[in-house]
């Protein structure tokens, strides 16, 4: 794996340490920061979080990180890998709060509406199989129908589909990764995944 300026976005929201403790355990040394300029130098850009989608684009926008990240993503292309509500915030809007997403994606993100309600409870926790939609450097070494770690309440109702990664079936079939260009998204937690969530990890490094 090549020496990586590795940055993962602080927007004080969720699951920031837990992604950077394990990419420490994958001997990657990261970069955790608010800093519009260390954001504009990275190889590669993680942007994890859990919580609530209009609070999180509140936070970034407070932050002054939404122009920074738009330039590094749309102009430069630096790869980015948004992990669980960070995958969300890169879709157009959310039932969950007022404020727009970042729109690199069109899609939408919903509230599961499960009928079911003995076997499938909101939000989703636990183990789920992924399967893929298209083939990928992300999933380099993973096989299909692997299992990766859940937490969430909404999903992603992605209107391009020819950028779609992974189906998960839950009641419903959803986007539960997408990749557009150098934007990859999903909705899973690689941190949480053992072996197939660090070798995706390793993989979006040695983009």
């Amino acid at each position: 794996m090549s020496k990586q300026n590795v940055v993962i976005v602080d927007y004080q929201m969720g699951n920031i340490h837990s992604v950077a403790r394990k990419l420490y355990q994958m001997n990657i040394e990261p970069v955790v920061s608010s800093s519009a300029l260390e954001i504009a130098q990275a190889d590669k850009i993680i942007l994890p979080g859990v919580g609530h989608f209009g609070q999180a684009m509140q936070h970034l926008h407070d932050l002054n990180l939404v122009s920074v990240l738009n330039e590094v993503v749309l102009e430069k292309k630096t790869p980015i890998l948004g992990i669980c509500l960070g995958m969300q915030l890169m879709t157009q809007k959310s039932e969950e709060g007022a404020q727009n997403g970042f729109g690199w994606i069109e899609a939408e993100v919903r509230r599961f509406q499960i009928r079911d309600q003995m076997r499938y409870k909101v939000p989703h926790v636990g183990w789920n199989t992924v399967e893929h939609m298209k083939a990928s450097s992300l999933l380099k070494g993973i096989d299909n129908q692997s299992e990766f770690y859940f937490v969430h309440s909404y999903y992603c109702d992605n209107h391009e589909p020819a950028t779609i990664l992974h189906l998960t079936e839950y009641e419903q079939n959803f986007c539960s990764a997408f990749e557009k260009n150098n934007i990859y998204g999903v909705q899973y937690h690689p941190e949480k995944s053992h072996s197939q969530g660090a070798l995706l990890i390793k993989n979006f490094i040695d983009l």
